[in-house]
């Protein structure tokens, strides 16, 4: 086959598919950043980090952009021998961006800077959808994080990341973010992303009393 029959070849095939096909063709390597569009169903118990990365992972797979490295933006705390883990360790080095391409942040300093480009509007769920937040029915602006503003995980013994995202009882406690970096009312002072207050319990209940849904951060880490 010579060049000019192939070049009508590879034409007419492309031109066999739909506008809507087209359209609906998957981008692979464009998401990078989303927020979950749903949570593990029992609140603070997420199956361990292991467990949220695979939320995160099965989530990301179910949009058809191909297969990545996906981590949560979660931290957990020291136990025993077992050392804490920062949520601004997991996630690569950047730059991140949403379904849309919007660039969230550029690197992990970005990330944690008041520069970065976090917000309800481009902190969409995998499937490019805005995620409710303060002024919303439901609200569900609160991210479970366990992280201090920095992106490191708690000292001390007070719980902030439901017994390391293994709960999912009425004690204990998660520190969460704001996705939409605002209070529940339009007058309220502007919330963290990642660090704006801790949750009343670790049950699907508890967690969505405050304004939540049990979601988190997921990033690329490749």
């Amino acid at each position: 086959m010579n060049r000019t029959m192939a070049l009508s070849v590879v034409c007419a095939a492309m031109a066999a598919l739909s506008p809507a096909a087209q359209a609906q063709a998957p981008q692979p390597g464009q998401m990078t950043f989303f927020v979950t569009s749903v949570g593990s169903g029992r609140g603070g118990d997420l199956g361990g980090l292991a467990g949220a990365d695979a939320h995160c992972q099965a989530l990301a797979l179910a949009t058809g952009v191909g297969p990545r490295n996906w981590r949560a933006y979660l931290s957990t705390s020291a136990t025993g021998s077992t050392p804490a883990v920062n949520a601004r360790d997991r996630i690569g080095r950047g730059p991140w961006q949403n379904t849309q391409g919007v660039v969230i942040a550029r690197s992990v300093e970005d990330l944690h800077s008041d520069s970065n480009n976090l917000t309800k509007q481009t902190a969409l769920n995998e499937r490019g959808a805005v995620v409710n937040g303060g002024g919303d029915t439901p609200n569900t602006h609160d991210m479970l994080t366990g992280s201090q503003a920095d992106g490191t995980a708690f000292s001390g013994s007070e719980d902030r990341t439901c017994r390391n995202w293994t709960y999912g009882g009425a004690d204990g406690s998660a520190m969460l973010g704001h996705h939409d970096r605002r209070g529940l009312q339009d007058d309220a002072p502007s919330r963290s992303w990642n660090t704006s207050h801790p949750s009343r319990g670790c049950t699907v209940e508890g967690l969505r009393s405050t304004g939540g849904g049990g979601l988190f951060y997921c990033f690329a880490v490749d």
